[in-house]
């Protein structure tokens, strides 16, 4: 279906790719893998033809569409919304756009042409065209309303819906994404998740959202040492394999078939568990594919986030009565009334990210409440990571290696011993020369990579994470979940990654302008509950 051959990408001295020779099938859906800096996106551009490799050449078999997810947000600003969307299959629109501007000028010349482009549009599907773009845009939350509004009077979060539209729009043979998840709610993750798992054709996707590429993939595509390698599976299933595959490497005693009967004893559980999962019928195809040969060790470098505590908390750890925030008289949430026990680990909620982030200013002293008040237990002692960091990386200091800049966090004289410190910021993968950085120059997964090298210092029994998965890549992400769910603290945290959400989480309290909700439950548990879902309506409306 689509192939890529001798293919090879350099930029300067930097190989990102050496000679890279793979195939992407009709029925399958690849999620592309890699560490940050890798080329995931890189590779997508190429095989979309919006950039040239150095050498080598993708080819699409002849006769079929690729559809591509628009980057660009402001690409389409000059064109309604429905028009938008059918100009994603461009054929169909050119053909479309023919045969209307043949009637404006209707001769009898004309007549034979429009009979020919109609068969053709027939064929296509193009009576269907309009109703099914409709369709495509209420499923992905865009009110029949505003289908024939100008792109420009969306806001941004609506046009990635469109474009998402446009890329779905009338089937096409090979469907390539970058992040299609990014300022996408919950709602609409699960439609688009339900969308590709029963999606017959190619699929080939970027995406650091977990539940979202074990929902859909069949196949992990590795990029690794500028190589490619298909891997049969889900994320998770890569994920434990090669980790038990690197496990078994170690294990040289051990005889080839007693490691061979345990990777099947691996793949019969895997399967297994997903047989009982909601997805059980879409994910059948990627059961049927697992074999134990594709198993390999990775050479991935995962961080060591470890939370440790410097003393228990007592059982009170927050109270919170009848708190309020407002945004230039916008309310953000009001009524809140929270009191937090011991080992409680929160997703905390809203619609609006304004009224999470406001929340946790509050109760850490950055922002004044417009009504009510909270206190902590005084056995508790907190770590936060905020949604914006850049008031810890100003640039006064930002000669500071990240030894001095970890330093200033340590509490004792045997923390501020250079061996000590780079402990910390080792087990962050800040080794060697890494650890001599200069604090301004750093990446954005690298910043939040120190702030959590400085939560691990403070060894707080509270830690408060604001959207704790943004600019890590997926090897820090997977590392960040499984310390937190280990974590013997208390926890209260707002992500976008699904599986953060339902695996870290006890508990749910969500802000709205009319109070809170708040629940002991399991993330989708809390989502899926019909009573919950009214009360959702009544709080927002």
């Amino acid at each position: 279906m689509l192939s890529v051959s001798n293919l090879s990408v350099q930029f300067g001295k930097r190989v990102l790719f050496d000679d890279v020779n793979t195939q992407f099938v009709t029925g399958n859906c690849y999620g592309i893998i890699g560490a940050n800096g890798a080329g995931k996106s890189t590779f997508l551009k190429i095989l979309a033809g919006k950039q040239e490799p150095t050498s080598g050449q993708v080819h699409l078999e002849s006769g079929k569409r690729m559809s591509v997810l628009e980057q660009n947000h402001n690409a389409y600003d000059d064109y309604p919304v429905l028009e938008t969307v059918l100009r994603g299959n461009k054929e169909l629109f050119a053909i479309k756009s023919e045969i209307d501007k043949l009637y404006e000028d209707y001769t009898d010349e004309n007549a034979e042409r429009i009979g020919e482009l109609q068969v053709t549009f027939e064929e296509m599907n193009g009576w269907n065209a309009d109703s099914d773009a409709a369709a495509l845009l209420s499923n992905l939350g865009i009110a029949p309303e505003l289908h024939y509004s100008l792109m420009s009077d969306l806001d941004g979060k609506q046009k990635v819906r469109v474009l998402l539209a446009q890329a779905l729009f009338g089937n096409p043979d090979v469907l390539i994404m970058d992040e299609p998840t990014n300022d996408l709610d919950y709602e609409t993750i699960t439609w688009l998740e339900n969308f590709l798992a029963n999606y017959d054709n190619c699929v080939v996707v970027v995406s650091h959202d977990r539940h979202f590429l074990d929902s859909v993939c069949t196949h992990i595509s590795d990029i690794d040492f500028g190589k490619i390698n298909h891997f049969s599976g889900n994320y998770t299933f890569w994920y434990e394999s090669s980790q038990l595959a690197a496990r078994q490497r170690a294990q040289q005693n051990k005889k080839a078939e007693e490691k061979k009967k345990e990777l099947e004893e691996f793949i019969r559980r895997f399967s297994a568990n997903v047989a009982k999962s909601k997805q059980a019928t879409s994910r059948k195809k990627m059961i049927d594919k697992l074999n134990v040969s594709d198993i390999k060790p990775s050479s991935r470098r995962y961080p060591a986030i470890i939370f440790e505590r410097e003393r228990e908390a007592g059982d009170q750890i927050l109270n919170v009565e009848n708190l309020e925030a407002t945004l230039d008289g916008e309310v953000l949430f009001s009524n809140v009334d929270i009191n937090l026990a011991k080992g409680d680990k929160v997703v905390l909620f809203s619609r609006d990210s304004r009224a999470t982030t406001a929340f946790y200013e509050i109760v850490n002293d950055n922002k004044k409440a417009d009504k009510g008040n909270y206190s902590w237990g005084v056995t508790t002692n907190q770590s936060y990571l905020p949604l914006d960091n850049s008031e810890f990386f100003k640039d006064e200091n930002g000669d500071d290696t990240l030894v001095d800049w970890l330093r200033q966090y340590a509490k004792t004289e045997e923390e501020r011993e250079e061996v000590y410190i780079r402990g910390f910021l080792g087990k962050m993968l800040f080794s060697g020369e890494e650890a001599l950085k200069k604090s301004n120059v750093l990446s954005g997964g690298e910043k939040v990579r120190c702030m959590l090298s400085r939560m691990m210092l403070m060894r707080a029994n509270v830690v408060m994470l604001d959207e704790p998965t943004n600019h890590l890549d997926l090897e820090s992400i997977t590392a960040f979940n499984n310390s937190l769910k280990n974590f013997k603290g208390t926890v209260i945290f707002t992500t976008h990654d699904h599986e953060f959400a339902q695996t870290v989480g006890n508990r749910v309290i969500e802000l709205t302008p009319k109070g809170v909700i708040d629940r002991y439950t399991t993330f989708d548990e809390y989502m899926g509950d019909k009573k919950i879902k009214e009360l959702r309506e009544k709080m927002y409306s």
